[in-house]
């Protein structure tokens, strides 16, 4: 069970999260940061870097006050408040002597800073179950969660997590940190912005879990961006295909990474909401049920570049060199299309643009276009499908389309539009495809 910083970003909220938990059945609780913890620990770390100690001191003094806030809202005794306190003052005397690591050493201090809030949350959920007689224990992701050259270590991590498993046989309770991990060399690290998602199902993949829950602030995942479409509903099941493309493609509910290790083992993954735990959520399986279209999704933030050979055909090679220069740059591409002569991309990732275009126009002209959004119709379609292109293009036959692309996958057709259209796009197709007199789901 993953819980997210939402979920444990209040007194109350953290309180809810040990109701839930609280039964007889054997599980392990995935908790990340508080809610909005990670993200002033990430000013700090920027602070630091930038040799602006005071600053960095002020914001953890900032910090330090909404979790003396927190500790007073959550426990009831004054031994609890106290042994709450010491913790979380350890973590903070950690922040304020991060400084002292040499710039040379900032990746390291900023990888110590950040994995903070998590240590934290874990640490006041394990006392306030304590204070509340709940038994529980505390398993640190840091003895267990490793990564090597970039990924999960997935050997080590079911060695050692079944070796600390073990040696609480009869306690149904375990509490660890998402998010944070090692590295090869023992340093402390993470599994990147959303990791806690990633976590739990390295996790549940690894002890081969009845089922990986995932619970945050919404019922499942929505058949469209609720925050900008009416009428939206949660889709009751997905294929790892299909939640796998939703993740990817601007879903927000779910890490894309988390997919892959549940898929291998075949764990079921669960999303449910910790406001509304009687919802029915969404079922994540190997199954692939319901309609062909399942549901929509946005990328924003997407760059398309047109690479244009300067021979008049495409010669043999030319896809190879486009392709070599985006590699080198460790840039990944999300769409393609391709022309006799030409052939387009999109990128999210624009770090080394400037660097990757002055490349490609050393053997073709590039023309680039920012701003763009990738709108994503994910479900499941084969070869003899038929009408379904006509109905999405009908729903966005006033929107300009810079590029389409279909075939690439069986669960996924998609097409890039200017950002200002997105909005439009998103409802359009919500009423052409699931509510409107016409909708075909």
């Amino acid at each position: 069970m993953k819980f997210g910083g939402t979920s444990v970003g209040s007194a109350s909220r953290m309180k809810q999260v040990v109701e839930l938990v609280n039964d007889s059945s054997r599980k392990i609780v995935v908790l990340s940061a508080v809610s909005g913890t990670t993200n002033a620990l990430e000013q700090i770390a920027f602070a630091y870097k930038a040799q602006q100690s005071e600053l960095a001191q002020s914001l953890i003094s900032t910090l330090f006050g909404k979790y003396e806030t927190f500790i007073d809202e959550l426990y009831e005794t004054s031994e609890a408040k106290q042994k709450a306190m010491d913790y979380v003052k350890l973590r903070f005397d950690e922040l304020r002597t991060s400084a002292i690591l040499s710039p040379q050493h900032s990746f390291r201090m900023e990888k110590i800073i950040l994995a903070q809030g998590e240590l934290m949350s874990t640490h006041l959920v394990t006392f306030f179950m304590e204070e509340m007689g709940v038994e529980a224990n505390l398993l640190p992701a840091l003895d267990f969660m490793r990564i090597k050259d970039g990924e999960p270590d997935h050997d080590f991590i079911e060695e050692k997590l079944t070796a600390q498993l073990a040696s609480f046989p009869d306690c149904n309770l375990f509490i660890t940190q998402g998010y944070i991990c090692r590295n090869e060399s023992g340093k402390v690290d993470n599994l990147r912005r959303g990791g806690s998602d990633y976590s739990a199902s390295l996790i549940g993949a690894a002890i081969r879990a009845d089922e990986i829950q995932i619970w945050t602030d919404i019922d499942g995942m929505h058949n469209n961006d609720p925050r900008v479409v009416k009428d939206t509903f949660p889709v009751h099941e997905l294929s790892f295909d299909e939640a796998a493309e939703l993740a990817y493609f601007g879903a927000k509910i779910l890490h894309p990474s988390s997919i892959l290790p549940a898929q291998k083992r075949n764990v079921p993954v669960r999303l449910l909401n910790t406001m509304q735990p009687g919802a029915k959520g969404t079922i994540i399986n190997s199954e692939i049920t319901g309609t062909k279209i399942k549901a929509i999704a946005a990328k924003d933030g997407i760059t398309v570049i047109k690479i244009k050979s300067s021979r008049m055909l495409m010669a043999y090679g030319f896809l190879r060199e486009v392709f070599q220069v985006f590699e080198e740059f460790k840039t990944p591409i999300d769409m393609i299309t391709t022309s006799e002569v030409a052939v387009s991309v999109t990128i999210d990732h624009t770090y080394y643009l400037e660097t990757i275009l002055k490349k490609l126009r050393g053997f073709a002209t590039v023309e680039v276009e920012s701003n763009q959004t990738i709108i994503a119709i994910v479900g499941h379609f084969s070869d003899e499908d038929k009408g379904i292109a006509v109905h999405v293009f009908e729903a966005l036959k006033d929107i300009p389309i810079r590029m389409i692309s279909s075939g690439g996958s069986k669960f996924n057709v998609s097409m890039v539009v200017k950002e200002e259209y997105k909005e439009q796009a998103l409802n359009a197709l919500n009423e052409g495809l699931f509510v409107g007199k016409l909708a075909v789901v």
